[in-house]
Parts: structure tokens; sequence; C-alpha cells
């Protein structure tokens, strides 16, 4: 089935329709379209042979005539298993941002747009029907569908039943399968790591090791546990764990029910040489009164304390750092929660942080985005901030308007966020490199701000984990080994069932565009009325909110990172699509159940495998990464822990341009690319010329010998010119005539010039030259041959002709003429060539 086309003519928007509404004569504005009812229930397999469609994708719905509101673009939009798919029209180009998986949709809902008629109009226009879609990328992505057929009704019913999977099993990374991205057993490196803090990077973890329970590792303070190898002690931490030395397994049995789900404290990073640790766990059990206590938790904690170095006795102090603000630490006490004494545990200071929960977080998420769309270069309505009027935009012509949008981004609460997880990182990478203090780090549940603030700790503290390798060893580690719920988080299916996060089913009302609290729309408008928050579920953009903080020490230490913000950015799309299964389900048990390293891709083997094609030069390797500089911890004052939006991530839809002129390191690595062209181009040309240095000298040293040879056989040839006329002179002056005779020569191995006189004459063939000499006819000479010998041959003879001494005796040379007369006949056999010229 082919799309149909539209008439000649730019498609018209929503925003189009709605400002020239009186203008307008009888037919509706998207009337220009000339759709005929259309209605497409199910994929008719037009589509399926896209080239853009990844491996077990399927078209599900296809919408034709769907209009991009918010670029005023028309095109063709597909419903896949995977995502949605927005097409251009006629080109059947992918539009990135009417583009989004499944999985990465928060929440969408349907709305209707009325648009009043003028008088003139006769026929009323139909009010524009809308599909809104809320993405957890900071996208809000707005399609208008044509009135009056089944379409958007057919898309919204496809999206419920896709964006929602009963099972953990329906999502699309189980139907593509591991293809060639398969994962390694993550457990493994989970081990690996391990033996690395352990300073035994020379052992390497098998699955043989792990069945066998032969892990076990330790050294002088801390070992490997596998109390936890079958999830018996903690369903949400990982099945091997380090703890100190001393601590039996029978101890940590005992005073794991003194914590919150049983997470007990347990060390996620120590410190080579020193023996300070960074220690994480769930809040302690102290009751309403805040009095119960523990005598084995209190001994785990302060086995903590180990031994400073190079003192005799002294044990290091131990920082307890909660993540939470005191009154909420207070307030869990309700709940048999709260917070520890100092007073009870060794040697030991407490401190909040005064980080919120999630669902601030949420609310704050939700904030920032509908902040951007409003005020970026084209927003969800269609409209540039620029001529927006009316509300707190650009538009309201004063400085104090312009200065309250801005203030609104600060209302958010997101940056204030940022910066609290960064202080509270960097308080505790500073307690741990500058006092050798050991730290630990919880909140209510210890999975989600304690993650935070341990994870970037770390990457404060470690060299290590700002490469690729070490990145992806600390996600593991800190996020996914030990429990952070990333389907409740992400707002994906778990493995009892459907998730918590709801999507507004509602059927179409009433309303105004619902995305932000401060939105201020123009015009009368009639939408699907849904609740921009999910304050009942929970749903939260925490591992965002860290790779944010991230990106906030790439910004303040570029040269630091091996990885770009472009890997950061990829890896979170990877991460939201749910394409790869590494981030699903909320345990590492939960994982395993579901079989996922074996029936699902590897996020971290697609990005390795990007990388694979272009090395160092890729988009996802930073090209300032100076790695003896910065290698050691890194220790932000707090005077520079401020905190702006993530440019490459937060404006990528709202502002591309200044996105994109916001990376230094893409311009970077342009003109890298370009100075690496021109240097294999120089490098090219630099082969050339000396090619053709070396053709030069080649043809001037055979110039030099052509030149030579032709000296050489000019001066024989002058040579033997000047003989020959002698010669000739002489042969005659005796009463004799030269005869040259030619005969043709076939293959002759002599007939080189140098060797031979030969010749060739006037038709180019090679000639035999002779020449004879014979006797004068005697009619044709003197009748006195001693005076024609004497006036050849006599020194006494003048030019005139006259002998000088006319009175001397010549009968002298008569005796010799008899001698020479016999040698007439050797002469007249005699070749030149054989026997005139001497060979060289």
């Amino acid at each position: 089935m082919t799309p149909p086309r539209p008439p000649s003519g730019r498609v018209r928007s929503l925003r189009d329709y709605s400002s020239e509404s009186e203008k307008m004569d009888g037919t509706g504005s998207w009337d220009t379209l000339e759709w005929t009812k259309l209605d497409s229930t199910s994929g008719s397999g037009s589509f399926s042979n896209l080239s853009c469609l990844l491996e077990s994708e399927r078209v599900i719905v296809e919408g034709y005539g769907v209009v991009l509101i918010n670029t005023d673009e028309a095109g063709t939009l597909l419903v896949t298993n995977f995502r949605i798919l927005f097409l251009s029209e006629g080109t059947r180009k992918v539009i990135p941002l009417g583009t989004i998986p499944l999985a990465t949709i928060e929440k969408f809902n349907k709305m209707v747009l009325k648009v009043q008629s003028s008088p003139r109009q006769s026929d009323k226009i139909p009010p524009r029907r809308l599909l809104q879609v809320t993405g957890k990328d900071m996208r809000i992505i707005v399609y208008g569908f044509r009135p009056r057929t089944k379409q958007r009704r057919n898309v919204f019913d496809a999206l419920l039943k896709c964006t929602k999977p009963e099972r953990v099993w329906d999502l699309y990374t189980f139907a593509c399968g591991p293809s060639k991205f398969g994962n390694a057993n993550p457990k493994e490196r989970l081990l690996n790591e391990y033996f690395r803090l352990l300073g035994k990077s020379s052992i390497r973890a098998s699955m043989d090791m792990i069945e066998d329970g032969a892990f076990t590792l330790s050294n002088e303070l801390w070992r490997i546990s596998d109390l936890n190898s079958n999830y018996n002690l903690c369903q949400t931490y990982p099945f091997a764990f380090m703890i100190p030395k001393s601590i039996s397994d029978a101890e940590l049995l005992q005073a794991c029910s003194f914590r919150a789900r049983c997470r007990l404290p347990v060390i996620t990073w120590c410190q080579p040489g020193s023996g300070a640790v960074i220690a994480r766990s769930s809040q302690p059990l102290v009751g309403l009164m805040m009095n119960m206590r523990s005598n084995l938790d209190e001994k785990l904690v302060a086995a903590f304390c180990s031994q400073l170095p190079g003192a005799k006795g002294e044990r290091r102090k131990l920082y307890i750092a909660d993540a939470r603000p005191r009154k909420n630490a207070l307030a869990n006490g309700a709940m048999g929660g709260g917070s520890e004494s100092s007073s009870n545990y060794f040697q030991s200071e407490i401190v909040f942080f005064g980080i919120d929960n999630i669902h601030a977080m949420r609310e704050s998420f939700s904030r920032v985005r509908d902040y951007l769309d409003m005020h970026g270069t084209t927003s969800s309505d269609g409209r540039s901030s620029f001529l927006r009027h009316g509300g707190w935009t650009w538009g309201g012509g004063n400085l104090s308007s312009m200065s309250a949008s801005v203030s609104l981004l600060g209302d958010s609460g997101w940056l204030i966020h940022i910066q609290s997880v960064l202080a509270g990182a960097a308080w505790i990478a500073a307690r741990v490199a500058m006092e050798s203090a050991s730290v630990l780090v919880h909140c209510s549940d210890g999975w989600d701000r304690t993650t935070q603030l341990v994870s970037l700790a770390c990457l404060l503290l470690d060299p290590y984990y700002r490469t690729f390798a070490g990145f992806q060893a600390l996600v593991e580690k800190d996020w996914l080994a030990f429990g952070h719920p990333f389907s409740d988080r992400v707002g994906m299916p778990n493995i009892s069932g459907s998730g918590n996060f709801d999507f507004p089913r509602q059927s179409s009302s009433a309303g105004s565009f619902p995305s932000s609290p401060v939105r201020q729309s123009s015009g009368s408008a009639a939408s699907q009325s849904s609740s921009s928050s999910h304050g009942h579920n929970n749903y939260s953009p925490i591992f965002m909110q860290w790779i944010d903080s991230v990106s906030q020490l790439m910004r303040m230490y570029p040269c630091a990172f091996e990885f770009s913000p472009t890997f950061l950015v990829d890896f979170m799309d990877c991460l939201l699509s749910c394409r790869f299964g590494n981030f699903l389900c909320n345990s590492e048990k939960e994982r395993e159940q579901c079989g996922i390293a074996d029936a699902c891709g590897c996020l971290w083997a697609y990005l390795t495998d990007l990388r694979s094609f272009s090395a160092t030069s890729h988009v996802h390797c930073n090209p300032f990464y100076d790695p003896l500089k910065y290698d050691g911890p890194l220790l932000p004052p707090a005077a520079s822990l401020a905190p702006t939006l993530w440019p490459q991530f937060h404006l990528r839809w709202a502002c591309p341009e200044e996105a994109k002129a916001a990376d230094i390191g893409v311009q970077c690595r342009a003109m890298t690319v370009k100075y690496s062209e021109m240097q294999k181009e120089k490098e090219a040309a630099e082969r050339r010329v000396d090619e053709i240095s070396f053709a030069m000298e080649s043809l001037s040293a055979e110039l030099l010998r052509e030149r030579h040879l032709s000296w050489v056989a000019r001066e024989s040839a002058n040579r033997a010119t000047k003989e020959y006329a002698a010669l000739t002179r002489a042969v005659q002056s005796l009463g004799c005539k030269i005869n040259f005779t030619t005969s043709d020569v076939e293959d002759d191995p002599r007939s080189s010039l140098e060797n031979n006189p030969r010749r060739r004459n006037r038709h180019g063939n090679n000639s035999d030259v002779s020449v004879s000499i014979s006797l004068m006819p005697e009619e044709n000479t003197s009748g006195n041959p001693k005076g024609r010998v004497c006036e050849a041959l006599c020194p006494l003879r003048t030019r005139e002709g006259v002998c000088r001494w006319p009175e001397v005796g010549c009968a002298h040379v008569g005796s010799q003429f008899v001698g020479l007369k016999a040698n007439f006949d050797a002469f007249d056999r005699l070749a030149i060539y054989d026997s005139y010229f001497q060979p060289k």
C-alpha cells in the first residue's frame, strides 16, 4: 500500500491554522491534504522492508499524513514492537525528534484542539486531533492526525498495548535476543573488580570458580564472603560482597536483621595502601524512640576503622553519612527506621547531606522538562519561545518577564539537587583522600541516594573508574549488583508482573496543553487532561541524575575522563530504550531468574562494537584525555560545584543547535579528523614527489649516458671522415677510383653501429657498406705515370703546379710504382670496417 501524497504546497501545521483561522475559507486547513477516510487498522506490510528497522522489529500500526507539530513536518507514523518511527513524507527518512523507543515514553495522552471559525466560514472547522507523547529523555512530542479517521485511535491503542507489557518477557529485547552483542556473565566481572580492589588483579574469575565457591579471597584487612550466594541473606545484594576479615559469617547473619531489608554494611571500595574504605548499607532499625541497638552491627561498623599506616595502634576515624535530610531521618523512626547515634559507634561522626527522596526528584525532572519544552527553539505546540506572546516568555517585551522566565529553571530545583549530590560525593572523597578516614553511607533503603553518593565518590577517588572499562565496572558493581531497582525507577515491568508505571487511559475531553503547570496556552483549545506527576508509583530519574552529575564533573575536569559526553548520552539512550537486558529487573537475583545474560543483548558489547571501527577517533572517546596528569583523586572545591544544564542531553531536542555548539569535543574531533585527512594527503603527496624525483634521476642518468655515447660516436665519425678523406686522396692520386656498394643485412649480430660502419639507408633498412678500389681507364689518365705521381706526391711542387727543383731526378719514384701497383688488388678486396677501423 502506497501512502497517499498531499497535493503541491506546504503542509500546514496546527499553529498556522489556529493563528489564521479568520483568513480561511470554508474548507479546513488540513483539507488541503485531500485524504479520503484513511482507516489503517493494522500494518499492511508496505514498510516491512525498511532499512531502518532493527533485527526482529516489526511494524504494528501505520498512520499516514501525520503532522509533527513540533517542527511542522508531515510524514508517516509507524508503531513497531520497539519504537515509534516518524518518516518524512516522500523520502521516508527517519525524523529523530519524532522517533522514540516505546520504553522511553513516560506518558501519552490524546488531545483535541478546537479552532474557532470566522464569521465568513459557513462550515464549522473540525477540531484538531492530537497525540502528545512525553519522553523520559527530556522531550515532549505532539502528533497531529487527520479528522474523521481512526488513525489516532489505532496508534493510541497500539501504544497502550506495547508501552505497558504485562510481563518483562514481552519486551523487544527478548524478541531480538543477544544477536552479536552477547553478554558475558556479570558475576565474573563483579569478582574481577573485587580482586582488583584486594590487590589480586592477576587472578581472573571464571564460572568454575563461582560454582565451586573458590572466589572467597582476602588480603590482610578485607575478604570476599559467599554468604549470600543463594540470596538468602539479602535478596537485593549481590551473590558476593566484601567485608572486614575480622567478621565471621555467623556474625553477619545476626547483624543483618538490624538494617532495613537486611542490607547490612559492606565495603564497596577500599583505598590501596591506606586501608580506608567506603561502605554502604540501609538505615538502622533504631525504632520510634531511637534507642534500639545491635552489638554485632556496631562491631561490624567499627571494623571499618582499621589502623592507620605508620601509627602505633591508632585507628582511623569513621564518618557515617546519612544522605537524607535530618527531619526525614527522624520521620522514618515512626516506621522503625532512623539514623545512628555517634555515641554507639566507635570513633564516629554522623553527618546529614539533605538530599531529597525519589518523589521530589521526579517532580523536579518534570518541571525542568516542561521549562525546556516551553522555552526552547521550538516547543511541542510548534511555537518558538521568541514568538510566543503572553505568559512568562521572552515575548513579554520587558526585562522582568525575561528574568522571570529564566528563574523557572531555578524553581524546578533540578540543578539544586545535582549540586547536593555533587557536594555530598566531594565531601566523602575529601574525607577518604585527605584524612584517610572510612565512610559509611546510607539513606532509607540504601539503593538510590546511597548509590549515587558512593559511585560518584569512587569516580572522584579512583582514576580507573574514569576509563571505559572502569566506568562499566563501577556501574555494574554499585548500581546493578547492589540492587538499584531499575524496573521501578525506569518504569518497566518486573519479574513479578507489570510494574507500577501507570499511563493515562482517559478519553478525549476539553482542556489545554497539560505538559507544564506554567504553560500559558493562547487561543481556545480542547484536549485530554492528565496528571503530569506520578506521585503514586516508584518511577524516578535517579540514575539519570547520577549521569548528569558525572557530566558536571567532566565539565570541570575535561581531561580526566577517557569517555566523552556523547558516550554518556548514547549510554543513557540505550538504557531508557530497554533494547538490551543489562538494566532490566530490580536486582541481580531477578535478572538471574529471568536469564537476562543469556536471553538478551549486552549494552556494553554494543557500545564497544561502535568504538571498534574508529578507535580513539570515535565520538565516544575524549580527545582531551590525559591519564598521566589526572592519575590521582579529583577533589573539587565547594566553589566549583555550580552545575548547569547538560547541553548534550537536556538541550538536544529543545535547542539542537546550541547543544551541538556546546560540545567542544565534537569540534576538536572534527578538527582532528580533518588534520588526519590532511596528514594522509601530505604523505601521499610526498610519496608521489619521491617517485617523480626518482624517475627524474633515472632519466637524467640515462640522458647523460646517451650524451656520452653521442659524443663518442660523433668523435669517431669525425675521425673516420678525416681519415677517409685522406685515404681517398691517396688512392685517387694513384690513379684509382673508389666504388661504394651496399647489401641488405638481416639479423646480423654485428649490426651495432659501435662495432661496424653499417648505416641506415634512406629507406631505413640496415645495409652493409663496402668499398672497392679499381684502376682508372688509361684514356682518362695522362701519358706520363711518373708525372701523375710526381704531381700528386712530390713535396717539391708548389700550389701553382711548378716544381721547385726541376733538375732533380725523380726516377726513384718509378721504382715504387711497381710495388704500389701490386697492392691494388688487395685494396680492391679490402672492406673498410674489417681492416681500417680498429675496435675499441
